[in-house]
């Protein structure tokens, strides 16, 4: 039996960033990794997609060229096969990048690939081996979810897992799920010549739950391809082709993409063994600032333990659980970052800050501003569409979170994410500049309306954009 002080299971943004603190610390640990390397972002998640969207948005760009007196539209074309090599070619890149910096680099015997599976506490087995532990940081990551019957459907499913290996696209698609990566990959493929009908249980799409966000966001993004919710569609294999139906409507389609989410990587891990308290779902009982699970010396970060699964997070809950890991038994717990989450379909979908339906309405005060005709910028751009929701507590008057669906909402979600971290009120949002003529004036519109209903009159100052020197 091999002894080591840490043992790293699974080589994603989680597990590398806690490769990342302990090396500086001791070359005794192992980290260890089943499956493919180079993140789930680089390899089939973050990177790949918008590679394939930033082809997809340039193809569509060309519908709007009369708009602005261009002319020769017609005349562009896509060469679906090449978007989809260059997608693989710029994957390839950003996971080797991944191994060269960061396993690659580790001395033999440090990296081992295969399915570690514990065997009893503190201790794992991989590949018939046998590795006693001091502290472990469990970061396995996670896979879509694909419902048993579905797996019928053979080479006719796709996931994101397995649509980028894809050749070519194919004539018609059904998108199931749309929550950011249902809408993202069913827009760009769309736009790409694909026939697209996306379908989705709730009533909700893009994790939004404003509903004057949620509905604009379905009013731009339906104009590309229809999209029936509310209901659980049913699938069936014909020959070559899947039948997609519910009780509003029947679609036959030439492949299916299955977009429900990721279910995390804990199933095969033998947690039973650990000798670490569980869930009733089977999950381990863990503390989301300090990433420790129970009182022992095992940390969870990153996507497997279905917090945040988004690479930022994944990355900060790896630093995280190796800082405690390092000084166990003393741990440390660490305040969690606002939080932020984009859909990058055009216009993007953003929200930032505590999720709306997580509060009480009744404690909130709220603004909303539509784009249309309201943004000079926006509308020499042809891009005045969309809407901005703010919400502020009503006691503090500090900035609580929002969403929006706007055009380069990307950049903007930020700065919101950044005033709800540092727990600025709105009194004190009103005195940030703001240039003329940018879309960040809807921002500024926003907040100015936010203002108004979150102060009474007497409480608001002549002039609450100035600030008087001290």
């Amino acid at each position: 039996m091999r002894k080591v002080e840490y043992a790293i299971l699974g080589a994603g943004s989680a597990g590398l960033t806690a490769l990342g603190v302990i090396r500086k610390r001791t070359d005794d640990f192992v980290i260890i990794n089943g499956g493919h390397y180079g993140t789930t972002c680089a390899r089939v998640g973050c990177m790949p997609s918008k590679t394939l969207i930033q082809s997809a948005n340039l193809f569509h760009k060309r519908s709007e060229y009369d708009e602005f007196g261009l002319e020769g539209a017609e005349a562009v074309s896509v060469d679906v096969t090449k978007v989809m090599e260059r997608v693989r070619r710029y994957r390839d890149l950003f996971t080797a990048g991944v191994q060269s910096g960061t396993t690659d680099t580790l001395k033999p015997g440090q990296s081992i690939s295969g399915f570690a599976k514990f065997v009893a506490p503190n201790r794992i087995e991989v590949n018939g081996e046998i590795i006693e532990a001091e502290r472990i940081i469990i970061a396995t990551g996670s896979r879509p979810v694909v419902p048993t019957p579905w797996k019928a459907l053979g080479d006719l499913l796709h996931t994101s897992d397995t649509i980028f290996e894809q050749v070519d696209l194919p004539k018609s698609i059904a998108v199931i799920g749309l929550g950011a990566i249902g809408l993202e990959m069913g827009q760009a493929i769309s736009r790409l010549g694909t026939e697209v009908y996306g379908f989705e249980m709730l009533e909700r799409i893009g994790g939004l739950f404003v509903s004057e966000v949620n509905q604009e966001a379905q009013s731009l993004i339906s104009n590309e391809f229809p999209m029936y919710l509310g209901e659980a569609a049913q699938l069936e294999r014909r020959g070559n082709r899947v039948l997609v139906k519910t009780s509003k409507v029947e679609v036959e389609v030439d492949a299916v993409l299955a977009s429900l989410g990721r279910r995390p990587n804990i199933d095969m891990l033998g947690l039973e063994k650990a000798g670490v308290p569980l869930d009733e779902k089977g999950m381990p009982v863990f503390d989301l600032n300090t990433m420790q699970i129970g009182d022992q010396a095992v940390f969870m970060a990153g996507d497997v333990n279905a917090y945040r699964p988004i690479l930022h997070e994944a990355g900060y809950e790896g630093k995280m659980a190796a800082l405690n890991a390092v000084n166990y038994p003393e741990v440390t717990a660490f305040r969690r970052k606002a939080p932020i989450g984009i859909a990058f379909t055009e216009p993007n979908i953003g929200v930032f800050g505590t999720c709306y339906h997580e509060l009480d309405p009744e404690k909130l005060v709220m603004s909303t501003f539509y784009l249309k005709n309201n943004n000079v910028r926006a509308m020499v751009m042809a891009e005045d569409k969309g809407v901005i929701c703010l919400y502020a507590d009503k006691q503090s008057k500090k900035l609580v979170g929002g969403e929006m669906v706007m055009p380069h909402a990307e950049h903007f979600v930020h700065l919101l994410a950044w005033a709800v971290e540092n727990e600025m009120t709105v009194a004190e949002l009103m005195t940030m500049p703001f240039y003329h003529p940018v879309l960040e004036e809807v921002i500024q519109s926003a907040i100015e309306k936010l203002y108004y209903a979150a102060y009474e009159d007497e409480e608001r100052a002549s002039s609450p954009e100035l600030t008087v020197m001290q």
